[in-house]
């Protein structure tokens, strides 16, 4: 096997400026203000790094004392033996691993600080033990890939055994699309997450074998290398979270901390950066997947508690597939589900999410729903599953994603009026694996309103922490053209709200609400 590429390498200490905004960026710092328990605790995760030469003992190392944590959180493996202690004759110190444990794992900065345990391989040995011979699991559920195959062996080999030893062990790999050109294996991978980066060269999709839609996600960090390791962060503290029974408690801590609703909730939380696009049978774009992670908005999801659908209906193969009758609407309007769903021979079947969405002062909302599924172990294809949004009062359709070759589906409306709405998931007839297939389905629908209201100093202007990745607005006048500038001033957090205090006497203004 071509050895492994490591997809970038920056020096630790230029990294570390980066860490504060990066933090901001993907919603840590937001959630540890909300909830400062949040930080990876009692989640095993699995470090997997390429050696920066071919030397023995390879270097792949995470140095423990580099990144502020006790050794006794690493455990080393390699060709050249495991180790508990640094430094070892497993392997050497990476600076690159260095980096990237610092984003994910580290005591100061770091996504998941308080991690119980990091597994350290090197990433030959990890991909020829485990990925390859698909015949041993291992403790971790999070694995940070910041690296890229080689020419071979094929990226289509390359994803079935990732995709087999994810569906076999509900182990969710995070692995960096590249720093250009076509996204790489593993990233490609049908049951895991690609990661680009938003603020640097980054790969794109499709992928090269049938045209699917990668990456997934995007974060911060320059590089690939280093946008990776803020989602491997974020999934640890969505596990922890969902563990713990932040979306409902007893039997459905399992549902919620399956690796195909962890996926959900973070591609749906995910903030759309400029020239984000996407279409009916291309549920993501190309470049940044379903957008920037937001582990704030993925967790604020989650905590909405897992829904059942509504009403379920089987209209004849292909026949339409209309609102049903049902008068009964989800309770909230942000959430996730995670069920099975099967169809017959000649029968499509439809789950069916009513919500209603009522009028706000004329506002209109964000809608946000992402479905995921696995693919199959063993298996080269996948069901087809479809997710529809309808009005229920016309009948009308309003979005769709068909694709046929993804294993996701999205939909993005950030301007739909109020009115009652029907979110459909759909399997059609006779699915080509079986006909019954697993699916996850996180889902938002927000109309968010700027209040303002006296305070003893002047006024206060306020609205809900959640959804976060607004920034408040100002402009002394509405004339055309009207020049908004951001305020200043950082909201502080009171009630679950987001307060921006203004002075008694201060000028006359006009303030709004924007996401980039």
């Amino acid at each position: 096997m071509r050895k492994l590429i490591q997809t970038s390498f920056l020096g630790l200490f230029s990294l570390l400026t980066g860490y504060a905004a990066g933090l901001d960026t993907v919603g840590v710092t937001l959630l540890r203000q909300v909830d400062p328990t949040l930080t990876g605790s009692g989640i095993r995760v699995a470090q997997v790094e390429a050696p920066l030469s071919t030397a023995t003992p390879p270097p792949f190392e995470v140095n423990p004392g580099s990144i502020g944590q006790l050794e006794s959180l690493f455990t080393y493996y390699s060709s050249s033996g495991t180790a508990t202690s640094f430094p070892n004759s497993a392997g050497v110190e990476s600076g690159h691993a260095d980096s990237v444990g610092g984003i994910f794992v580290g005591a100061s900065g770091g996504v998941a600080p308080a991690v119980a345990h990091v597994d350290n391989y090197e990433a030959n040995y990890f991909y020829q033990t485990f990925i390859a011979l698909g015949s041993a699991s291992i403790p971790g559920r999070i694995v940070n890939q910041s690296f890229i195959f080689g020419n071979t062996p094929p990226q289509t080999l390359i994803d079935q055994q990732y995709d087999n030893f994810a569906a076999q062990n509900s182990v969710l790999f995070v692995s960096g699309a590249g720093n250009g050109g076509i996204v790489n294996p593993p990233a490609t991978s049908y049951n895991g997450i690609g990661v680009g980066v938003v603020d640097g060269p980054s790969s794109q999709g499709p992928t090269s074998d049938n045209g699917r839609c990668k990456p997934d996600l995007c974060a911060p960090g320059g590089a690939t290398s280093f946008s990776t390791p803020f989602v491997s962060g974020a999934a640890a503290l969505l596990l922890q979270a969902g563990l713990r029974g932040d979306g409902g408690t007893g039997s459905i801590t399992n549902d919620a901390s399956d690796i195909r609703t962890l996926k959900a909730l973070l591609l749906n939380g995910a903030l759309k950066p400029a020239g984000w696009t996407n279409g009916a049978t291309t549920p993501l774009d190309a470049r940044y997947g379903a957008g920037v992670v937001n582990v704030f908005n993925a967790w604020s999801q989650l905590k909405g508690q897992k829904r059942t659908f509504i009403e379920a209906t089987s209209p004849a193969l292909g026949n339409p597939h209309p609102p049903g009758a049902s008068a009964a609407n989800i309770a909230t309007l942000a959430g996730w589900d995670f069920r099975s769903i099967s169809s017959s021979a000649i029968t499509d079947k439809v789950n069916h999410y009513y919500f209603n969405l009522a009028a706000a002062n004329g506002s209109r909302y964000t809608a946000t729903a992402t479905l995921v599924w696995n693919r199959a172990v063993s298996q080269t294809g996948i069901n087809n599953l479809d997710l529809f949004l309808y009005d229920t009062g016309t009948g009308t359709l309003i979005a769709s994603s068909v694709s046929t070759v993804d294993n996701v589906e999205h939909v993005y409306l950030p301007q739909l009026p109020p009115g009652r709405y029907d979110l459909q998931v759909l399997i059609p007839a006779g699915a080509p694996i079986g006909k019954t297939e697993t699916y996850a389905l996180a889902f938002e629908f927000f109309a968010l309103q700027l209040s303002i209201s006296p305070s003893a100093g002047g006024l206060n202007l306020s609205w809900p922490i959640a959804p976060t990745g607004f920034n408040l607005q100002s402009a002394t006048n509405l004339n055309p053209v009207i020049n908004w500038s951001s305020v200043a001033t950082a909201p502080a957090i009171s009630n679950g709200r987001n307060v921006v205090g203004l002075p008694a006497g201060s000028a006359s203004q006009f303030f709004r609400l924007v996401r980039p």
